[in-house]
């Protein structure tokens, strides 16, 4: 059997916490990642016991993700997948945005998956069965929004490191983008405010299939693009969305 460990950051809330539960029912050993959100972390932590273990650390620091790495391999040895779904979301219109907003969306979103790929990679190439990175990308790397210059910029930032990533490091290692549309979290909730029945009717119009996706349905993308279904398949986007963003 290859290694059953499973490294998720931003693992312990919204789509993060649905990408850890089914790599924890498929069986993985998961490292849940957070930065700030510890009540959410032991909530997780309490539901699914000894199948994962949560672990604070800012993806933006490079030293701490090193040391954080070091650790993982040392008790656990190299991952099997990993996957880079932390971020940060600090809107603003570009001319009043400052430099240090710019920084830390482009720090969390892009440098975050770059850091930790670089840490575990290494590792990872080689082993039994293969390897698996995912990172979690938006919809807003092609096509942009008003006041997001920020993280628009570095959500296509993160599409093109995928496909270098899948470049450099095939065959061992796959390296694929998962793409979520209106899934249904607490802060699509409110970004679209989707209670007021106007604007929710608004949004729908947009989505082929009518509805707001569910954080299960990216669950189960992510374990067809971790499972055998997938071991032909790299450096690819793959979106989650009901049909909104035909691209």
């Amino acid at each position: 059997m290859p290694n059953r460990t499973a490294v998720v950051t931003g693992g312990t809330k919204g789509i993060g916490s649905a990408l850890s539960r089914r790599l924890a029912r498929l069986g993985y050993h998961v490292i849940a990642v957070y930065r700030a959100d510890k009540a959410a972390a032991d909530l997780l932590s309490d539901e699914l016991g000894d199948r994962v273990e949560t672990a604070r650390l800012d993806v933006a620091d490079p030293e701490a993700v090193a040391s954080f790495a070091e650790g993982v391999l040392a008790e656990h040895g190299a991952p099997s997948v990993l996957v880079n779904n932390a971020g940060r979301n600090i809107d603003g219109p570009f001319l009043e945005m400052s430099n240090d907003d710019w920084h830390q969306v482009l720090d969390a979103n892009l440098s975050g998956p770059f850091y930790l790929t670089k840490a575990f990679a290494p590792a990872m190439l080689g082993l039994e069965g293969g390897a698996s990175v995912v990172n979690v990308g938006a919809t807003t790397a092609i096509r942009p929004r008003l006041n997001g210059v920020n993280y628009c910029a570095s959500k296509a930032g993160l599409l093109h490191l995928t496909k270098c990533l899948a470049l450099e490091l095939a065959p061992d290692i796959r390296v694929n983008c998962l793409i979520p549309g209106m899934i249904d979290t607490e802060e699509m909730r409110t970004r679209y405010r989707v209670a007021d029945p106007t604007a929710r009717a608004a949004l729908l119009a947009e989505i082929p299939q009518q509805r707001i996706g569910s954080p299960m349905e990216m669950a189960d993308a992510l374990e067809f693009l971790v499972g055998d279904g997938a071991r032909y398949i790299t450096g690819q986007k793959l979106i989650v969305d009901g049909g909104q963003f035909m691209w």
